[in-house]
């Protein structure tokens, strides 16, 4: 016997606002976040654009001391924590509590903003000049830590880190320490930070970037045959998962069911993924193994979608070997068009919006698809958000190394 996992808390730090609400509202609007950016010269490189997090003070999360000692994913952590931890209505105020509760918060790039800054204060100014502070900015661990130590949660505290997977790896062990009855709380999620020089020109020379800083807002074209590649974006998400019970205990609102994990590696190339989409759909079937969820009964896939060319033939290919001919009925869309691709934070925002999906009944569009991919032949929900009646949710995330991870959801 296996506990059943709720959702009862949000929080999301986005491109597109600054809120899980905010963010949302900016998706069924069909809004995008990518602009140029502003958080260095990149007047000279080939990529000029970016999902940046806008109109944001940090210092609304820790103190301006605290500001300054930590990276910036680590303070998007923070942030989405405060916000989930509030909507929950939770309080960690007594010995159990904090011991039956736990934190799992990744990232796939951690601190390369505080590693770039330290490297060039060594090289200025020499290696005694270097922040003392600068090994945990440095961490991929501490925004877990962070929110362990100003909540006082003093169960698990870890990550997982899978690429671009990261997010709903780290929400999959989450509920994995639920179900089993080792946690009664946990939270998981990711957040990122990878707008910066060397992460820029390091997709851009893998090939895998848009160009396009004419009309910013058009270039992230998942499953378009213009598409061009993936637009970096930074943030984070954190989701409050409790056992059914628990939640109940404490009358909290319940915001969906979390009910199926599947994870896979391709075993296949460090940076391309399978081409027939083997791997993902070993990943899908997992997880509608895990929930005991026939394929006829998912009513949204929230696609990986990075717009490159390989991933979206690949993504199109496994959803079609996993569902059949009721692939073609299913709506399939990628928030990645809205949001740029924030690495490991990404998949932790998807399954934020699919919460608020099951919540509204909305399906969110994939917008600028204007020339469809003949051999992209889905339903991706073209342009404009749709009415729908949904009960069950896919999410998909596939990272570099062939890291694959999916997650279901449904309807409380």
């Amino acid at each position: 016997m296996t506990n059943r996992v709720v959702i009862t808390g949000l929080g999301a730090l986005t491109s597109v606002g600054n809120t899980p609400e905010a963010s949302w509202q900016s998706l069924i609007a069909g809004r995008s976040g990518v602009d140029c950016i502003t958080l260095f010269d990149a007047s000279s490189f080939a990529v000029q654009i970016a999902g940046e997090v806008r109109d944001w003070d940090p210092t609304g999360v820790l103190p301006r001391k605290e500001v300054r000692r930590r990276d910036r994913y680590q303070l998007f952590g923070q942030a989405v924590v405060n916000q989930a931890v509030a909507q929950a209505g939770l309080t960690f105020d007594d010995e159990r509590a904090r011991e039956r509760a736990g934190v799992v918060i990744g990232s796939a790039i951690g601190g390369m903003t505080s590693f770039s800054d330290e490297l060039h204060t060594i090289d200025t100014h020499g290696p005694r000049r270097m922040s003392p502070f600068g090994i945990p900015s440095f961490m991929t661990t501490t925004a877990s830590s962070t929110a362990s130590m100003t909540l006082g949660i003093t169960g698990p505290s870890y990550i997982l880190t899978s690429a671009c997977a990261t997010g709903a790896d780290c929400i999959g062990h989450a509920f994995d320490q639920i179900r089993l009855g080792r946690k009664d709380v946990m939270l998981a999620g990711a957040a990122e930070a990878p707008i910066l020089p060397n992460a820029v020109a390091g997709f851009d020379r893998l090939g895998a970037c848009s160009h396009n800083a004419r009309t910013p807002q058009r270039s992230s074209r998942p499953f378009d045959a213009e598409r061009e590649g993936l637009v970096i974006a930074e943030g984070g998400a954190v989701i409050v998962l409790e056992s059914l019970e628990h939640a109940q205990a404490r009358s909290a609102e319940i915001l969906a069911e979390l009910v199926g994990y599947g994870a896979s590696s391709d075993a296949f190339h460090m940076i391309a993924p399978h081409p027939q989409g083997r791997g993902a759909a070993q990943a899908i079937r997992g997880a509608l193994a895990d929930a005991n969820v026939d394929p006829t009964d998912v009513d949204y896939i929230n696609a990986h979608g990075t717009a490159t060319r390989l991933n979206d033939l690949m993504e199109t290919a496994a959803i079609k070997d996993v569902f059949g001919e009721n692939a073609h009925d299913i709506p399939v869309s990628s928030t990645k068009s809205m949001t740029g691709h924030a690495m490991g934070a990404s998949a932790a925002m998807e399954i934020v919006f699919c919460v608020l999906a099951l919540r509204d009944q909305i399906v969110p569009p994939t917008i600028n698809l204007d020339y469809p991919d003949t051999d992209c032949d889905l339903d991706y929900v073209p342009h404009e958000a749709r009415d729908a009646q949904l009960d069950v949710i896919v999410s998909n995330a596939f990272g570099f190394g062939g890291h694959n991870a999916v997650l279901a959801l449904k309807r409380f």
